[in-house]
């Protein structure tokens, strides 16, 4: 079930650095190093497969960009977006 405005924007409070524009939800992550960047791209992937949800992923040197919409509700936001990214951020970094 796609999520209104308001109810993404409510979940965002829990997101810190997290942002919702042009219908996805989004951070981005910096690193020390660029490896760390790639392991940390890894474990959000592998935890994201868990939830059976897949995020559109760029690693860059040292910066790792994580956009989440969901792919089979017409790639708007869903409570599976907000449950993958609640997930992510319980990964940690640096």
């Amino acid at each position: 079930m796609t999520l209104t405005d308001s109810d993404i924007q409510s979940a965002m409070a829990d997101l810190p650095g997290w942002e919702y524009a042009d219908g996805a939800i989004s951070k981005t992550y910096e690193f020390p190093q660029y490896l760390a960047g790639l392991a940390f791209a890894t474990a959000a992937g592998t935890v994201c497969e868990g939830l059976g949800h897949h995020p559109d992923m760029t690693i860059g040197y040292r910066r790792v960009q994580i956009a989440l919409t969901t792919h089979d509700a017409g790639n708007a936001v869903t409570q599976k977006d907000i449950d993958a990214a609640l997930a992510i951020e319980r990964i940690g970094y640096p």
